[in-house]
């Protein structure tokens, strides 16, 4: 077995220790972080969203193989700057004010990065500023937005309107999601996507991202 299929195997086993000395050890036999990288941490990342849509394995499956990727990640993060590795885009993701649930966006947070994009996490109970804020200065192509109270859904629109009126609505693609969001919730504030699950959010932003900048 090639050193990246155990890395993915590992990963999905949720073995960080394994993880990162074998990221460690393919480093030091030379091979190609985005190797590493595409083969090893993002297929083994990839399979477990598979799984975890088809509710083969749960979130707490999907949290210790996280953080297994994050672990292998941290070797290598500084050999990708070195190599100059493009993300496939970037996100900014919070819970929006009010709202202090975070297990759905972290396994948001999670997948997006496992699907090769770079993330930047606002944490939770953030509000319309704080959202157009980190996505101006770092230059983000999503906005992704979680809420698990009704109460705290309303502040999704709020986002939004403040995006049209500073004139920011065009330049990003706006996704929400969430236990009591839908798509006909997503589609009454102007939202751009509405995703069910973490799995599903990583895929669709990845191909929005790459539509936008084929378009």
């Amino acid at each position: 077995m090639s050193i990246t299929n155990e890395i993915s195997e590992f990963l999905q086993k949720g073995r960080a220790k394994n993880v990162k000395t074998l990221v460690q050890q393919a480093l030091d036999e030379g091979m190609d972080p985005k190797v590493i990288l595409n083969e090893g941490l993002l297929s083994g990342m990839m399979i477990i969203g598979t799984k975890f849509r088809n509710n083969e394995v749960f979130v707490p499956e999907v949290l210790v193989a996280a953080r297994a990727m994050n672990m292998g990640l941290s070797v290598l993060e500084p050999k990708l700057v070195e190599v100059g590795n493009e993300p496939v885009g970037k996100a900014v993701v919070g819970t929006v004010k009010g709202d202090l649930h975070d297990i759905g966006k972290n396994l948001v947070v999670m997948m997006l990065k496992g699907a090769g994009l770079e993330v930047y996490d606002i944490g939770v109970d953030a509000d319309a500023e704080a959202f157009i804020n980190k996505a101006e200065e770092v230059g983000a192509d999503v906005i992704g937005m979680s809420a698990l109270l009704t109460t705290t859904m309303p502040n999704m629109q709020t986002v939004i309107d403040l995006l049209k009126e500073k004139g920011l609505r065009d330049k990003y693609i706006v996704m929400v999601g969430g236990a009591p969001v839908n798509e006909s919730f997503a589609e009454q504030i102007g939202a751009d996507y509405y995703t069910s699950d973490a799995a599903s959010a990583a895929e669709v932003a990845k191909q929005a991202i790459l539509a936008k900048k084929n378009a």
